[in-house]
Order: C-alpha cells, then structure tokens, then sequence
C-alpha cells in the first residue's frame, strides 16, 4: 500500500502516473493545464514590476519571476506542481512564544516582489498575509493567503520525482524562504506598519515539534500533491460536478475543485502575475453548483497489467484539476479505509486487488459506516 504524498512505492513498481498539470485536451476538461483566466484570487496587486531595475528588461528579473510566454495558450498542460508550504503552528502567548528568526543566509533580495506588491495600495487589500485558523491554547493552524504568502511558489516543481538528498535540499529551501519571510513581514522596514505589528504578536510555540526543524517548524513540508497514478479509472473535472458517474464507488470527495498557484510570471501588460490558482464552486457553463460525489474503486488501484497487489489511496488517479478537489485529509481517511478494506478481502480470497469483487467491498465499507454515494432525494 502507497500511501505516501509523493507515490514513491507506486514509481518503484513501476506503475504509470503522471506529474503536473494535464492539458484541457486530454480528458475534455475546461480547469486544467494554464489558468491565467482562473487565477483571480491570491492574486499579486495590479502594476508589481517584473525587473530588477524597474523598467529595464536588461536588467533581469526577479527571483521567483518567469519571462512573458507569448506561446502559452490557455488549457496548455506543463509539469509545474502547485505550491508548497510549512504549515505553521503559532502562538500571540508571551509565555510560549518564539519570536520569529532573521535566518542566516538572509538575503532581502529574494522579497523584492513582496516589497513591490506592499507598495502598491489597493481596495482589495485583504490584511494579513496568511490565514490564522483558531486551534486551542492561543494556538493556530497558519496557512497561505493573498497574493504573496507562506507558498514558496516555483520552487518545488523537482520534488515529486526528486531523490531523497535532493528533496532534502528543497525542504531547506523552502524552510529558509519561509522564515525569511516571516522574519520580514514581522520587522523589514518595507513592510507596512500596520502588517509589521500584527505578525510580530505571533511566534513558533516552544511545546510543539520539539523534535522539529528546531524553533518550532515541524519537519514535514505541506505537499498539496505530487505523483499521480494512472490507474484502472481516471477521476476527473466530469466527476466533480457528477456528469460522469465513476463505477463501483467507495468513497465520496466533497471539496471544490482548488489549485494553489504554481508560477509567478510576467503578463501581456509587462506586469508580474500569480498563475495556477483555480477555486470553482458553480460550473459557468451549466450554472450546476458543486456537490460531493463518489469516487470510484478504479482510481486506487493500478492498470491490471502493472501491477496486481498495491493500492495507492492517496497519489491516486486522478487528473490535476479532480486530484485538487479529491486532495483533503478527511478524504485520505476514507480512501485509507478503502485500501485497507480491499487489501484484506485480497489476502482472503487469494485475488489480485483489481478482482477485488465490489459486492464484498462495499458491503463492507458500508457496513464500518463508509459514505459511498449521496443519499436519494427521498432519504436526504
């Protein structure tokens, strides 16, 4: 069983899957590959410029900035992965708090474009950079918001095919920027007051990850996804909002379809923009508002000829733009008990994962209390 958030097992066997974003093309879907027309929230503020010099292309541009792509159409698939974070626990309690750290290395360059999207007010300024979930204890769960935030976005496009040593090289990156700019948003003089005196109330928490990155940051990175498989059934966009129904269900996703961004580059205005961003709730064509849906048995387990004995819950498969819907814990646990569920039938009976017989299956799950499908209108 792969359960891993890269799908490392399933590679090893050599099963097929894919990285990145696929085009609209390959499975008629109208959400993935490019999405510049999509990427209206988390947005950087209208005018940021691109170059090091403001104004002069020769000059160069920005860490973290790609060049003008006059090719690029909408839909195009690519390899790029969406973004990645530390999820950061945090604290205002004086007695628990630590403070956050200059870290060395520090080089303010590499926060030109925060600086530069700072500067320009806009009405749509939203506060603070990040959103603070309330957890007990004067404690929260700390994640990405606004159009420059915690996402280190580019940067992490290597890692779901990267060897153990180089995704350990991409985590010390990522930890580096992210304190970086913690340290920045909370006592850079280029950061606006108002922003500066809020995020210094908070810290990392002396009680939590002691066995961490040190100072409080845990070790385990936030990847929002990776590998996925290609397996017996592909999840897409059409299940999502239920024009396709996948076969034999036994599980139910129940989030809108949602990417994070997944490049910084520069648009046709010469300005700098935040691609990948993708949050849909209500289809524009039809008007069809989004719903939990099943998730079909297919998707967990490998092509029949790949591979007869390994089930993938978690890099399952799905296109990219199904995988961001389908991407919540709460969904892993269901998918989880999925593959354990089938994994003890297949022992059982001495059979592949792929003949698995679905009676047995979701007579099980359903009898452990597993969500397969929606309920009749006459049972809501």
């Amino acid at each position: 069983m792969d359960a891993t958030y890269e799908g490392d097992l399933m590679a090893a066997a050599g099963v097929s899957y894919t990285v990145g974003r696929e085009g609209n093309a390959v499975y008629g879907e109208s959400l993935n590959g490019n999405q510049p027309g999509q990427a209206r929230y988390h947005q950087l503020r209208v005018g940021v410029d691109p170059y090091v010099v403001k104004g002069d292309p020769k000059s160069g541009l920005l860490f973290g900035v790609e060049p003008y792509d006059p090719n690029l159409k909408e839909g195009d698939g690519d390899r790029r992965v969406q973004a990645y974070c530390f999820r950061m626990c945090l604290t205002d309690d004086p007695e628990n708090r630590i403070p956050f750290k200059r870290p060395d290395g520090y080089d303010e360059r590499d926060y030109e474009l925060l600086f530069r999207h700072l500067a320009i007010e806009s009405p749509n300024n939203r506060g603070m950079p990040w959103i603070n979930s309330k957890m007990p204890n004067r404690k929260t769960d700390t994640n990405n918001r606004t159009g420059f935030s915690t996402d280190f976005i580019g940067q992490n496009w290597a890692w779901p095919e990267a060897s153990y040593a180089e995704r350990e090289k991409i985590r010390a990156a990522h930890l580096k920027y992210q304190r970086g700019l913690m340290w920045t948003f909370a006592n850079h003089p280029r950061v606006p007051e108002k922003i500066r005196k809020e995020v210094s109330k908070w810290g990392t928490c002396k009680d939590e990850f002691k066995d961490g990155l040190g100072d409080g940051w845990q070790t385990q990175m936030y990847v929002r996804e990776a590998r996925r498989m290609v397996g017996e059934y592909v999840m897409t966009e059409h299940n999502c909002w239920g024009t396709k129904v996948a076969p034999m269900p036994v599980a139910m996703g129940a989030y809108q379809m949602d990417s994070h961004h997944v490049r910084r580059s520069v648009g046709a205005d010469g300005f700098v923009h935040n691609e990948g961003d993708v949050e849909v709730k209500i289809d524009a064509k039809t008007g069809k508002r989004f719903a939990p849906y099943p998730i079909g048995y297919g998707a967990v387990v490998p092509k029949r000829a790949e591979c007869s004995n390994l089930i993938v819950p978690v890099c399952l498969s799905a296109s990219h733009i199904a995988f961001g819907s389908i991407r919540m814990e709460p969904v892993f646990f269901a998918l989880g008990q999925v593959a354990g569920t089938a994994a003890s039938i297949a022992a059982e009976k001495g059979l592949s994962v792929q003949d698995v017989p679905y009676v047995d299956l979701s007579a099980r799950l359903r009898a452990d209390g597993q969500v397969l499908e929606m309920p009749s209108p006459a049972h809501p």
